[in-house]
């Protein structure tokens, strides 16, 4: 477990450096280019973008370690802490003071996250699931991914960002149920991964979210698209840990509380996208 949430952190924290950078790369781009091949194009010409490609890269390496030591539920939530995370990297990029606005909704999310997992106490479980579960769990998610980024092409700036975000969020939290069954092929040797449908579908949801992360971080700001991205990653995780991936979860008086939990995890992310200091770094980067 504690091999796990090490890893877990690592990942929130090469998310945390991707999000400023890529964010930095994507403000110059023009509207026109969203949902375009040229948008990738211009950005694979930049240093900046491709340095924020390299953090993505080791968030992934990151996350598949954690899994394969910990649980789906327990795992992914922690992954939440790269919005706060994101907030102290634009800190140092501006050289800002956090005040205290900033560490009481940090703190107000980090009890939340906290809480949701103390509560929880996801155990047991498999990295393998249903070919039905997988039916039902991947079409609601795909379903759910494709109207929000039918909303979000129509949708103007900040809310085409918020949209385009959340569709991110849930297409990462079934990249991470994909990579979960990944790793139960690794008992089988390295070589039996490679077999696996899992590897494959795990690449292109990796894929689609990253050109997810970009068009949204293209649209809008940092501040509307994070949200999304940051929260539904999670609470997709934990739907398919503990419905797909039979992980038991505490009972009784602990359900309600987790839920109280999560919804103060919730409310501190929301008033830390308000941030002064994410604000700041929305309008330096509009100014560059």
């Amino acid at each position: 477990m504690i091999i796990s949430v090490i890893l877990a952190i690592c990942a929130a924290t090469s998310n945390a450096g991707s999000n400023v950078l890529q964010r930095k790369a994507n403000q110059r781009e023009p509207e026109e280019r969203s949902f375009s091949p040229k948008l990738i194009w211009d950005l694979l010409h930049q240093k900046i973008w491709l340095l924020g490609v390299l953090f993505i890269a080791g968030s992934f390496l990151f996350q598949a370690g954690a899994l394969s030591t910990g649980e789906l539920a327990e795992v992914q939530p922690l992954i939440v802490l790269e919005l706060p995370l994101t907030l102290v990297f634009a800190k140092f990029v501006l050289g800002s003071r956090l005040g205290r606005y900033e560490w009481v909704t940090i703190a107000l999310l980090t009890a939340g996250l906290g809480g949701l997992v103390a509560f929880l106490r996801p155990q047991g479980g498999s990295s393998n699931t249903s070919v039905l579960a997988w039916l039902i769990g991947g079409g609601a998610a795909g379903a759910s991914i494709l109207v929000l980024i039918l909303f979000g092409r129509r949708a103007k700036a900040e809310l085409r960002g918020g949209l385009l975000g959340a569709a991110a969020g849930i297409d990462f939290g079934l990249t991470a149920a994909f990579m979960m069954g990944m790793t139960g092929r690794l008992s089988h040797g390295f070589s039996a991964v490679f077999t696996s449908w899992q590897v494959y579908a795990m690449a292109a949801g990796g894929a689609l979210g990253m050109f997810l992360v970009q068009n949204a971080l293209q649209a809008g700001s940092l501040v509307a698209a994070q949200p999304g991205i940051s929260l539904l990653d999670p609470f997709t995780s934990i739907a398919w840990g503990v419905i797909a991936f039979h992980e038991r979860t505490a009972q009784g008086v602990f359900i309600p509380l987790a839920g109280i939990a999560a919804a103060s995890m919730v409310l501190g992310a929301v008033l830390l996208c308000r941030s002064p200091v994410l604000q700041q770094a929305q309008d330096e980067y509009t100014r560059g």
